[in-house]
């Protein structure tokens, strides 16, 4: 049957590459890339010469109903963000939706993602736990932190290293100084970090240690 392979990618070492993405992507007619010259030097590393196209955020509607139509037609695509897995905080819901919507199987494989390795290595409950990726740079920002206030889950956020110290001020503002939270950077990368205590004491980390690479941050859930 026609499907969709959504194949995850390092996010850091290409060691976390798997056996069964590189098969794919060697199979596949063609590899649609968020970034081709990203993924153009994951395939060279890995020796695979399938065709690529670009498929990223500013040209997803655009070129959607086309790849489904030949999707319909036995093209056998494989879809990959420059890092980790494919719609999460990347493009790929639209495609994998318009999939389902068309009776197309979605063959999304496990991989590298942040997030999971971030919980776990935070030392905070890893058990139940919400994930909010990119907070909103303005328009809705102050809202979407005052419906977290009384969240009793782990509460993870995705941030870049120019806006984090933004962001963990304005966790201070609305979840207090004393809530606890790990910031994790660089993951799988040879820098990786995870700098672990109240919001206050993090602050103060990055304000003395400028913050540098793509950062997780987990912050503990609200006391029951």
């Amino acid at each position: 049957m026609n499907r969709l392979y959504i194949v995850p990618t390092p996010i850091g070492n290409l060691g976390d590459m798997t056996f069964r993405a590189v098969e794919i992507l060697k199979e596949v007619d063609v590899i649609l890339a968020e970034d081709t010259r990203v993924t153009g030097k994951l395939l060279k590393h890995f020796e695979i010469s399938t065709p690529m196209r670009s498929f990223h955020s500013h040209n997803e509607h655009k070129v959607l109903n086309r790849v489904m139509d030949e999707i319909e037609l036995g093209t056998r695509f494989a879809l990959v963000s420059d890092a980790g897995t494919p719609g999460i905080s990347d493009p790929g819901f639209l495609l994998s939706r318009a999939c389902w919507d068309r009776g197309i199987i979605v063959d999304c494989l496990p991989g590298a993602t942040a997030l999971i390795p971030a919980l776990v290595n935070s030392g905070l409950p890893a058990d139940r736990f919400v994930f909010e990726g990119f907070l909103p740079h303005k328009k809705g920002r102050q809202k979407r932190l005052q419906q977290l206030e009384g969240e009793e889950r782990s509460i993870i956020f995705y941030e870049s290293p120019y806006r984090v110290l933004k962001t963990l001020e304005q966790l201070k503002e609305f979840f207090g100084e004393e809530r606890e939270v790990a910031a994790c950077r660089e993951i799988s990368k040879l820098h990786e970090e995870v700098v672990r205590g109240t919001l206050s004491e993090v602050i103060q980390h990055f304000n003395e240690k400028a913050p540098k690479g793509e950062f997780v941050l987990v912050l503990a859930g609200a006391s029951k």
